[in-house]
């Protein structure tokens, strides 16, 4: 772990093209008095004059590695006590910024603490305020010397040290997900395959009737049990979708395992 750490705090995000959704999010963290790191996987947009023009420091690793050793890569250019990993397409709030603050300044950053936030995600417009979206607590904030990402290439998430406390911040982190159904089905094409090829190489397997029942009780969690009617239709439409990205996942692993067949 890292040594010779300054007080403060850095912000982190890692990028691909993302022009569109990057400037608003460092606007909201304009008032953290923060440094700003960005992992860039090789973006050909605006992505890197956006940055520059916020301070940016801005890293280039074009191979993709996944998603948790991406984010450890940052740990090469992180020099404060303190980092806050955000995705581009992510807001934090004033009461969300006001608790980060404070976080910083009266916590030691001795590895006895974590700190977590609530995401509110916009699916297509709307806020998404029941499915199992809603409250969505995450692990952001840690001290540098103490923590870091799983290596997992997909749903990492940060390893918490053995014995802190997980504290919760005030104020909820503002999650524009998906603005179309376009970018909705890429996106969860794109996890299906990971996720596949990650159990796959794990030794996993699925069989084709596991998809039909995953896909049905995704639905049914979504919708019923997690009350995603009162999302009303915005509601109907992401338990579908989810419904089809949870059968998209296991039929993925059953095609992986006919290969070796």
């Amino acid at each position: 772990m890292q040594n010779n750490l300054t007080p403060g705090l850095t912000v982190a995000v890692i990028t691909k093209n993302e022009a569109a959704n990057l400037e608003a999010c460092l606007k909201s963290i304009a008032d953290l008095d923060a440094r700003i790191l960005i992992i860039d996987s090789g973006s050909t947009d605006d992505t890197q004059a956006i940055a520059e023009r916020f301070g940016a420091e801005f890293q280039v690793y074009p191979d993709w590695p996944g998603f948790g050793p991406q984010r450890n890569r940052a740990h090469n250019h992180l020099a404060t006590e303190w980092v806050l990993w955000l995705d581009a397409d992510e807001r934090l709030t004033p009461e969300l910024r006001r608790s980060i603050r404070s976080a910083v300044s009266g916590v030691p950053a001795d590895g006895k603490t974590v700190f977590e936030f609530n995401r509110l995600s916009n699916t297509f417009g709307a806020f998404i305020r029941h499915c199992g979206w809603y409250p969505d607590w995450v692990v952001r904030l840690y001290p540098v010397a103490h923590a870091r990402y799983s290596d997992d290439l997909l749903h990492e998430k940060v390893a918490v040290p053995p014995g802190a406390a997980v504290r919760k911040l005030d104020g909820d982190c503002l999650h524009y997900t998906y603005a179309t159904l376009e970018q909705f089905l890429n996106k969860q094409n794109l996890y299906s395959k990971i996720w596949a090829e990650q159990r796959a190489a794990q030794g996993k397997t699925a069989g084709l009737g596991s998809a039909l029942v995953h896909g049905l009780g995704s639905f049914l969690k979504m919708y019923v049990l997690k009350a995603g009617f009162l999302d009303g239709k915005h509601g109907l439409l992401l338990s579908v979708l989810s419904a089809q990205s949870a059968f998209n996942k296991y039929a993925a692993l059953w095609l992986a395992g006919k290969k070796k067949e």
